[in-house]
């Protein structure tokens, strides 16, 4: 079973990396950008018969840092 865990940062909180993607693309020429927010995606294949409690419990533990990111999942 494939499993899609997406992560961002929670709003408020400072984001260095998509500060710089904009930075860059204004650079590259690209004008009306105002604001990026850069996160991550995780694709995990688990066994059939994983429940979401045991994925959320992946999240919370390891995969997003639940004091300053919110994350999403998604079984596709």
């Amino acid at each position: 079973m494939k499993v899609r865990v997406d992560v961002m940062l929670k709003p408020g909180v400072l984001d260095p990396q998509g500060e710089a993607v904009r930075h860059a693309l204004g650079n590259l020429g690209f004008e009306g950008v105002e604001k990026v927010r850069q996160g991550k995606v995780i694709e995990l294949d688990v066994a059939e018969g994983t429940s979401e409690a045991q994925i959320k419990d992946m999240c919370e533990k390891l995969l997003a840092n639940t004091v300053i990111e919110n994350y999403s999942i998604q079984v596709l």
